[in-house]
């Protein structure tokens, strides 16, 4: 990857001091943190073809116009490579009152993005009863489409002065309770946890629909770790 970014136009009027490959960051890119000329930069290594990389590089420029992501600076579709201005923070397994507070701020801000876009289906190959009954209430509920993240997983969001998103591969447009119920299956919040969350996201929200949301997203893991690429999963919705 060095010699790659060496002779890169980003690159080739800096010294590279150092790459380190981000073993724990990512499942369907290769992430390197690159230290050029005392400055630190995200390198991805864009691994899956089927996934539109310019439209993902476009919600990130939207959401750091916002103050809610990391700068992205290059979308090289040739040599499959973004670069990305470094983030200062952390990743949290567990959210104290504050962070929730601030991460439903931040999720308010990102779901007010204006995009044109499809809105993403959402297949589950082999539902039992419960997962038939949360999509069959979803069906008959409103939709609620903004632009969502999709993949608000623990790893995908930064914990710093601010929080900051990233990796917004499976961005697009999609009923703001599939991130709202995200959140709360991924950081396994408490039904105490649950309501200061929706509280400070919006102060009118429909139990029983976030309820259904759960209930699919956290099949919806299930079935990506069984088949190891969110891809073949997400394909049609309710």
């Amino acid at each position: 990857m060095t010699e790659l970014l060496r002779h890169h136009p980003f690159f080739e009027n800096k010294s590279i001091d150092s790459c380190v490959y981000l073993e724990q960051q990512g499942y369907c890119n290769a992430n390197y943190l690159i230290i050029a000329e005392g400055k630190k930069y995200i390198v991805r290594k864009l691994l899956q073809a089927d996934i539109d990389r310019a439209f993902e590089f476009r919600v990130q420029q939207l959401a750091f116009a916002q103050g809610i992501a990391a700068e992205p600076l290059v979308l090289d579709e040739v040599k499959s490579l973004m670069i990305f201005a470094f983030v200062e923070g952390v990743h949290r397994e567990t959210l104290p009152q504050a962070d929730l507070e601030q991460l439903a701020f931040i999720l308010t801000k990102l779901h007010a993005i204006r995009v044109e876009s499809t809105p993403i289906p959402v297949h589950i190959e082999n539902p039992n009863d419960a997962v038939a009954e949360a999509c069959a209430y979803i069906a008959q509920t409103p939709k609620e489409y903004v632009l969502c993240h999709n993949d608000l997983n623990p790893k995908n969001i930064l914990f710093g002065e601010s929080i900051k998103l990233i990796d917004f591969e499976y961005a697009g447009v999609n009923d703001r309770y599939f991130d709202l119920a995200c959140v709360c299956v991924e950081f396994a919040l408490t039904s105490e946890e649950e309501q200061t969350f929706l509280s400070h996201y919006t102060k009118a929200y429909n139990e029983k629909k976030f309820d259904a949301y759960k209930t699919v997203y956290t099949t919806l893991c299930k079935e990506w770790f069984e088949n190891h690429c969110t891809t073949d999963i997400i394909q049609n919705i309710l």
